[in-house]
């Protein structure tokens, strides 16, 4: 029950962040640029409850399952930030939270896309626009 519990959220979720996709995809073309492949950026976060008060060696995991994609990716205190096409990113993000899941009997995952046709490179670029702006 639990199981097929978690797998319809997670259709559910999938299915409102292509919905989003589509949108700004239609965007992307009115603007006249080139919109064939759709990059994302997606940070999440994936925290294994009722396993106690230590989460960390859990939630390694989900970064290791990251990490083993090659997409790629930056973690830091809250969030781990994968950049790829949406099926991609988003089966990295299904095999983290799975991989959580072998071991805790409930998982929270917080997770925030960007989403931007035509664009690539966002996931340095847009640190280093901010880093740029500091540095003025």
């Amino acid at each position: 029950m639990h199981r097929e519990l978690h797998k319809g959220r997670v259709r559910a979720l999938s299915s409102l962040l292509v919905f989003s996709m589509r949108l700004a995809a239609g965007a992307c073309r009115e603007a006249g640029r080139n919109c064939d492949y759709v990059i994302v950026l997606v940070a999440f976060s994936v925290t294994p409850l009722g396993v106690g008060d230590s989460v960390g060696d859990l939630v390694a995991e989900a970064v290791r399952v990251v990490r083993a994609s090659g997409l790629p990716n930056r973690t830091d205190a809250m969030f781990t930030t994968i950049e790829g096409e949406w099926d991609e990113v988003m089966a990295v993000v299904k095999q983290a939270v799975d991989a959580v899941a072998a071991h805790a009997p409930r998982v929270s995952v917080s997770l925030k896309a960007d989403v931007r046709p035509g664009v690539t490179g966002a996931l340095d670029a847009k640190v280093e626009h901010i880093e740029r702006a500091l540095s003025e």
